[in-house]
């Protein structure tokens, strides 16, 4: 998986993850595939998330290893009981979303693999170009 137990512990205690994931392994690794998915989302149209989410140890970024965890334990605290513990995680979910959202629209460009074609060229968004029609000054 791309997020292993030592991951979470920069966002959360072990015991605080135990009682989030309802002990349950299932509901910890679906909270983690909806998270990816939903990164992948913002990232899709110019990054290479298969790249991004099949890399390991030390290869992996660590704000979507961060913002992947943070997500994933929105998801879970979301299907708690009395919402646990939510004002936190709601504030983590909604600071990746806006980190997300920065990048989505180009403000924020992190160190990730760019889309390529079957030609090994990068792949563009696509800019669009436009201006105002000109001015005629003919009386």
């Amino acid at each position: 998986m791309f997020i292993t137990d030592e991951d979470y512990r920069v966002v959360i205690g072990d015991s605080a993850l135990k009682v989030v994931s309802q002990t349950s392994d299932e509901n910890r690794s679906n909270a983690e595939a909806e998270a990816q998915e939903e990164i992948a989302s913002y990232l899709r149209p110019v990054y290479d998330c298969k790249s991004i989410f099949s890399a390991e140890g030390a290869a992996r970024n660590r704000l979507i290893v961060m913002y992947t965890c943070d997500i994933a334990l929105y998801h879970m605290v979301s299907a708690m009981p009395q919402k646990l513990g939510s004002e936190i995680r709601k504030e983590r979910y909604e600071r990746a979303v806006k980190w997300l959202e920065g990048v989505q629209a180009g403000k924020i460009v992190p160190d990730l693999p760019l889309t390529v074609n079957e030609d090994g060229e990068t792949v563009s968004p696509g800019i669009i170009l436009s201006s105002q029609k000109p001015l005629r000054h003919n009386w």
